[in-house]
């Protein structure tokens, strides 16, 4: 098995952060159980760029249970937990390239070695994977049956190759699942961020301005634990129904530019380019904290911060402090890259139960209706994600009414009225 991770000596440590993960996976458990009675992934392969943790490893071993031969590189180059990637090597029958703080040509050339497997299924998290093979490895295209999303990001940027005719092949939009998005992006993604933020400064929330850009699910999530933890938050919007939103829900809502003047920590959260923007650094007060929480590194314009500044040193570890020609200091985490996976461990384990047990199935979908599907971005079955929803209740010992025969048929009438 070809691997490159940073040490197997790291694998027992490894196992035991995946294990303790995978007590709070329910839902995943169930599914690895019936995919190792099964075995549906039988000498499938299947190319996964996801960010490598407890949780993600624990999709992989459900896969391995189906039979699926896995290829597994990083999605994010700061993401990686080196432990959990020597314990897939060793323990779990992963073939794994990925490693913590890995430069831009390593990243790539792991992407490389995980296509270089000729996948059957690809899984991506941001669309790297599905761009680099569409770019640059349109050979291997001819041997893959479908693929899955699972970022806002990522979708974004699958739905503009169709809209050019350019996507080869069937992928599902996990992240548009309402057991996904509503759960992941919101909860996780919310408390996560807020954890990556106070490991790596051990700065105080409570009392401070919090500016949050983007109220997409994930800065619903940010500025509502924000708001719980005693920050008063501001929130910018391009989207004049997400602003109202934010309003209605009880935050102010004004331009970044003006933003600037009261953050004391700043979260983008939008998927866009350079949503700190020179304006905003130029009127941002002195020991201000900027990171994201989307995907790339591209929300925080860090070209103009290195550019304007004139000294920068890291501080801390992920902590860089720029110097501006006033003697005003901005704090920039984890070069601006995913502040809740390079600072701290990701979402919790019992979110991401919901979102990989999507992965898991909607990767059984493909296989299942390979021969219906054509090119294009699909969204999640509504069966498998109620599905979903139900099991996790389940899980959680919470239980429901349900509807009456009188009931559903009233729903379905359209002779019932006033009476």
């Amino acid at each position: 098995m070809n691997y490159d991770v940073k040490d197997v000596g790291l694998a027992e440590a490894g196992k035991a952060r995946i294990e303790w993960a995978d007590k709070d996976m329910p839902v995943l458990a169930s599914i690895r159980e019936r995919f190792a009675k099964e075995r549906p992934f039988e000498g499938v392969r299947i190319a996964g760029c996801m960010h490598v943790t407890t949780e993600t490893a624990n999709l992989m071993r459900t896969f391995v249970a189906g039979g699926a031969e896995m290829n597994l590189c990083a999605s994010n180059p700061l993401s990686t937990q080196d432990d959990v990637a020597a314990a897939l090597v060793k323990y779990y029958g992963t073939s794994v390239h990925a490693i913590k703080g890995e430069d831009t040509e390593t990243y790539y050339s792991h992407i490389d070695a995980v296509i270089d497997a000729r996948p059957q299924i690809t899984m991506d998290d941001g669309c790297d994977v599905v761009s680099r093979i569409h770019a640059q490895r349109p050979d291997v295209i001819e041997d893959i049956i479908g693929g899955t999303e699972e970022t806002t990001t990522g979708v974004i940027r699958l739905k503009a190759m169709h809209n050019d005719h350019a996507l080869k092949y069937p992928i599902v939009a996990v992240n548009d699942a309402n057991t996904k998005h509503m759960f992941d992006n919101r909860y996780g993604t919310g408390q996560s961020t807020l954890d990556g933020i106070i490991r790596a400064t051990n700065r105080l929330i409570a009392g401070r301005t919090l500016v949050v850009s983007g109220y997409g699910w994930c800065g619903r999530g940010a500025a509502m634990r924000g708001a719980a933890m005693g920050a008063s938050v501001i929130v910018c919007e391009v989207d004049p129904l997400k602003a109202l939103e934010a309003v209605m829900d009880g935050y102010r809502v004004m331009p970044a530019a003006e933003a600037a003047h009261f953050a004391d920590i700043w979260i983008t959260v939008t998927g866009d380019l350079n949503v700190i923007d020179g304006p905003a650094f130029d009127n941002m007060k002195d020991g201000a904290i900027v990171c994201n929480s989307g995907h790339f590194n591209a929300e925080i314009n860090i070209p103009y911060l290195r550019e304007k500044a004139v000294s920068s040193q890291e501080v801390k570890p992920l902590v860089e402090e720029f110097t501006m020609p006033d003697g005003r200091c901005i704090y920039l985490l984890a070069d601006g890259r995913l502040v809740n996976l390079s600072c701290a461990e990701g979402h919790p384990a019992s979110v991401m139960d919901m979102s990989f047990a999507n992965q898991a199935l909607a990767a059984e979908w493909v296989l299942k209706n390979r021969e219906s599907l054509t090119a294009g971005v699909y969204d999640m079955p509504a069966d498998i994600d109620q599905e979903i929803a139900r099991l996790k209740l389940e899980t959680m010992g919470v239980k429901i009414d349900t509807l009456t025969a009188e009931q559903e048929k009233y729903l379905n009438s359209w002779t019932e009225g006033t009476v």
